[in-house]
Formats: structure tokens, C-alpha cells, sequence
């Protein structure tokens, strides 16, 4: 029976396969493919790495690993995993069946993208959701803010910082509550309350927004936060809890509620952190704590500061 099997080779599961592999411990990483960034340009706001593209720090990421006799890579996919006596038993895609003591998930998340016409080819570059990994690249530009969830006015107000021109785009729904809105007229921050009719754009750059009524608006990025949903099934199929927001609830040492399961990268999240933090550099220190941990639990049985 191998240490761990890690599932997922993004920043976080190569990190975790990378502390385990230099703690000497078995592991199994399965490399089910890119992941929930492929579609950016490069990666940002991770020290010593700014602006890698995604697949070549993944591909760094498998080289490194190479050195570790004990970190075995395969290309290949979870499809069922089940508790069995001292850990437990990964069923892969290519028929073959492992077994580990612990299980770490990294499987990630996928982006439930409004159908807005446009959107997709510039999803992960000029269309994107995170301002420390994107906001540098598209500063000074005029930026348009899409209201998906009720604190959205506050994102637009934030993103003021990066840009003078920012307009909150409603997409139709319920005006602003008063507080809100006093809020961003404080920061010049315009709104646009008509339906979006599509979003044009020449490649992965955006131009303009139009609307169902009303006239067009040039900009030259587009900041939204889609929700997400789990990218696999298995951490339901294991009977780990799930919040609200569809993030797999983990402690400060990345434990899952079912012993022996842990999960890091953007598919976790800790209560007491109310929202998802999904950056590169976040992921893979959420790797890393989960291996050390892993690795004390297997030594003393529990982590012994407990």
C-alpha cells in the first residue's frame, strides 16, 4: 500500500507529491490534464515564476518530480475511490485499481460561465476574475464589472484601485440598494443596468459591451466571479461536507470531514476564510501543509501538537 495517492496535478497536487516525495514517502500522482487555468496566458502573483505560461509551470512542475524515486506519475484518471482498512482504494480510468493510506484531492473546479455571447474566447485573458492575477496585465484600462453576486458593487468599488474608469454592469437585474450605490457614485463608479446582449472583441482582447437598449461601451477588460461547481464527483462520492458555495470544507491542515482525506487548491476552502482564494501560490502552500501533515500523521498516528 503506497503512502498517499494524490489526485489532481495542479499547483496543489504537485506541490503535495513534491513534499512527499522529498519526505520519502510513496506516491501516486494522477495527471488527470490542465486544469480550471488553461485558458490564461500566464500565470501571475507567484514569486520567482511571473508570467510562466499555465502548462509550462505544469510541465516544470512533472520534471521536478522525476527526481524523487518514490513520486510516481501517471497520466490517468480517478474515477471512484473507497475506504477500505488503513486507507484507501483509487479505481483510475484506465481500469487498474491503487491503494494508499492517505488521499489528497485536488481535482479543482470549473467555472459556471453566464451564456453570454462573446464570453468564452475571452475567458482567462481579457474577461477574467481575479485582480491580483490578472489586474497588473489590464491596468489603466476601462474596466466593466458584471454583477453576479450581491457584494459585486463592492468588487467594482475595490477594482478602482487598478483603474479610474470602472462601470458595474447590472445585466438586468434589481437596482443597487441605496448604501451600495452612494458607495460607488463616491468613486466615480458608473452603472449600467440593461442586459447584455454579447461582449466584441478581436481575439482574446475586449472592446466593447453591448446591450439589449442603449449605447455600446468600450472596455478593455471585463472582471466577473462565475460560481464554481467540484470538477469530480469524488469528494461527494467519499461523503466529504460541502459549503455552500460548493468548496469541499478542510481544517488549517487541509483534512477534509472524512479521516484520511484531504483536499487543497481552489475546490477547498476553510470556514473561517468566506471566500475562495484562488491563486497559483495559494494552492500549492495548501500542497505543501497537506503533505507535511500527511506525513507526521503517518509517523506519530496523529499530528502530535493536537
Amino acid at each position: 500500500m503506497l503512502d498517499a495517492t494524490v489526485i489532481g496535478a495542479g499547483p496543489g497536487g504537485l506541490q503535495t507529491a513534491l513534499t512527499l516525495g522529498r519526505s520519502r514517502r510513496s506516491v501516486l500522482l494522477l495527471d488527470g490534464g490542465p486544469g480550471r487555468n488553461e485558458p490564461a496566458h500566464e500565470v501571475h502573483n507567484f514569486l520567482s515564476r511571473e508570467g510562466t505560461p499555465p502548462e509550462d509551470l505544469r510541465a516544470m512542475g512533472l520534471r521536478e518530480l522525476a527526481a524523487y524515486p518514490t513520486v510516481e506519475v501517471r497520466r490517468t484518471e480517478a474515477v471512484a475511490a473507497i475506504s477500505q482498512e488503513g486507507g484507501y482504494t483509487v479505481r483510475l480510468s484506465d481500469g487498474t485499481a491503487e491503494s494508499a493510506r492517505r488521499l489528497v484531492l485536488a481535482t479543482g473546479v470549473v467555472d459556471a460561465l453566464p451564456n453570454i455571447e462573446g464570453l468564452g474566447p475571452l475567458w482567462g485573458r481579457t474577461a477574467v476574475h481575479c485582480p491580483y492575477c490578472h489586474g497588473w496585465e489590464v491596468r489603466d484600462r476601462p474596466f466593466a464589472v458584471l454583477a453576479m453576486r450581491p457584494q459585486d458593487a463592492y468588487f467594482a468599488a475595490h477594482l478602482t484601485r487598478w483603474s479610474p474608469d470602472v462601470v458595474l454592469c447590472l445585466n438586468g437585474q434589481d437596482e443597487l440598494p441605496d448604501d451600495q450605490a452612494r458607495l460607488l457614485a463616491s468613486l466615480n463608479v458608473k452603472v449600467r443596468p440593461e442586459p447584455i446582449a454579447r461582449l466584441e472583441g478581436k481575439g482574446s482582447e475586449l472592446q466593447r459591451i453591448a446591450f439589449t437598449s442603449g449605447p455600446p461601451l468600450d472596455r478593455g477588460a471585463l472582471f466577473l466571479k462565475p460560481p464554481t461547481a467540484q470538477r469530480s464527483d469524488l469528494p461527494r462520492l467519499l461523503g466529504c461536507e460541502i459549503l455552500d458555495d460548493d468548496s469541499v470544507r478542510v481544517d488549517n491542515f487541509a483534512r477534509t470531514s472524512v479521516r484520511g482525506v484531504y483536499a487543497v487548491g481552489d475546490m477547498a476552502r476553510r470556514p473561517e476564510i468566506p471566500i475562495a482564494t484562488p491563486q497559483v501560490a495559494v494552492a500549492a502552500a495548501e500542497g505543501a501543509t497537506a503533505a507535511v501533515a500527511i506525513d507526521t500523521e503517518l509517523v506519530y498516528g496523529k499530528l502530535p501538537w493536537e
